[in-house]
């Protein structure tokens, strides 16, 4: 039988409500693996222990009498720290706010709470969501589970730890330019960006208010389906087209992005060639398509990130900069001195991005990607981390605000997660995560995991 950290969250679940499990003993066993891994991975800021054991107590007590309140019942649950969960700093990782303690849980955390979640800890993220891997904060950084010696992916670098080293079943992150979807790329896991505004941002500390995302990073794509389904609300069962296949479903491969706009290392090109071909055996019709090239996307996300950065920073960039770590405020203070004639014409600009990624959708139901052109790369090499961070294609769908997941296709050869990425249009993440769990089913990857215990 399965050591219970090592279940995901649908499967923990099940045995939960069949009485097989208890939320105590899940929780216990994440913990005892939080404390065996994490000194090496640095994925918490800081444990929550005691609050998560008395929620977990009060879980089983009330499974017990009345059966549980949904799928999340009794699920531990990371909480990337720039989320309020109410008690608690929402830190940023930045020595700006240490002093800072959420009064209230944020939006998305209240309802993970109602659906009877448990909140063992908040989890590291790259500064304010814009800085890099850095050494110089209060915090080390996170550390990839599958070789600490490379970085998990950013800005939600914790949440894709935790997650991907079996120390948590899921966790929220959030996505401004790629990331929720980065660190799932490189950590083997599965990250959703939902369609813009579909979940809720209050409570959570804003990067670029007209890009921000928030979304989950799972082991599985049923898992991503039952955190969606709580974080919207109920708005609908993201679950319903679950096992469905990929029969019918006509993809649209955007092969330009990674073939000549920004060429891709040569395994992960290998793999989403592979992928593409997986499926098509599967059912699914494969198509070439163009859309603008992702140096439009990447220029249009930049000017708009970094001109609403500067509005929510530029009380603290003018009057303490040192607070911050070297790369955030290298990433922040262009933002000040951007001309107002620049940014609108990027707002313009999105427009027609807008338009083009629709009309590609009036031809498929999906688009196929690249997530990352690159495996990740040593975190000591500062060098490398600056040119390969930028070497992706996720921020199209920032700008443009359609759902976008990405999941693993494969190893490379140095033993480092590939990975690839769909997107749909918007408000459709049922046939997205549908057409995910299509490949992750028919893939090998699926119950692949970090060789941590040696």
């Amino acid at each position: 039988m399965s050591a219970p950290h090592q279940l995901s969250l649908a499967e923990a679940g099940r045995q939960i409500a069949e009485r097989k499990l208890s939320p105590v003993e899940l929780l216990e066993d994440c913990l005892a693996r939080i404390a065996a891994h994490d000194p090496r991975l640095n994925a918490f800021i800081r444990l929550t222990e005691v609050e998560a054991r008395a929620g977990a107590k009060a879980a089983e007590a009330e499974i017990m009498r009345n059966g549980p309140r949904s799928p999340l019942h009794g699920i531990p649950i990371g909480i990337k720290d720039i989320i309020d969960l109410a008690g608690h700093p929402t830190t940023c990782h930045s020595k700006q706010r240490l002093d800072h303690k959420a009064d209230r849980d944020a939006a998305v955390v209240a309802l993970l709470r109602e659906a009877g979640a448990v909140f063992p800890g908040k989890l590291s993220t790259h500064e304010f969501a814009i800085g890099g891997p850095a050494f110089d904060l209060p915090f080390p950084p996170a550390r990839n589970p599958w070789n600490r010696a490379h970085h998990p992916g950013g800005s939600s670098s914790g949440s894709g730890a935790a997650v991907g080293a079996r120390m948590l079943p899921a966790a929220l992150g959030t996505d401004t330019g790629g990331s929720v979807r980065h660190p799932a790329s490189h950590c083997g896991i599965v990250g959703l960006k939902p369609s813009y505004e579909l979940v809720s941002r209050e409570g959570v500390f804003p990067l670029a208010f007209s890009l921000d995302h928030v979304g989950p990073l799972t082991r599985t794509v049923e898992d991503a389906a039952l955190m969606l389904n709580v974080m919207t609300g109920g708005r609908e069962d993201y679950t319903r087209d679950l096992g469905q296949g990929l029969k019918g479903l006509r993809i649209g491969f955007v092969r330009h992005f990674h073939e000549t706009d920004m060429p891709a290392e040569a395994e992960m090109a290998a793999a989403l060639e592979a992928a593409a071909k997986v499926m098509e055996a599967e059912g699914a019709t494969i198509r070439t398509i163009t859309l603008p090239p992702l140096s439009e996307f990447a220029a249009v996300n930049r000017t708009i990130l970094q001109s609403e950065a500067a509005v929510v920073h530029e009380e603290w960039l003018k009057t303490r900069p040192d607070y911050y770590a070297g790369v955030t405020r290298r990433r922040l203070l262009p933002g000040l001195f951007i001309p107002a004639v620049d940014l609108m014409h990027a707002a313009r600009h999105r427009t027609k991005l807008i338009a083009a990624v629709e009309a590609a959708f009036a031809e498929v139901d999906l688009l196929l990607t690249a997530s990352s052109m690159d495996p990740a790369c040593r975190i000591d090499d500062v060098e490398t981390v600056e040119r390969t961070y930028p070497r992706q294609a996720r921020t199209p769908f920032n700008v443009t605000g359609h759902p976008a997941v990405t999941l693993m296709s494969g190893l490379s050869s140095g033993g480092l997660p590939l990975s690839l990425q769909l997107a749909s249009p918007s408000f459709t993440e049922a046939r997205l995560l549908r057409a995910a769990q299509g490949y992750e089913r028919a893939a090998p990857w699926k119950d692949m995991a970090p060789p941590l215990d040696g």
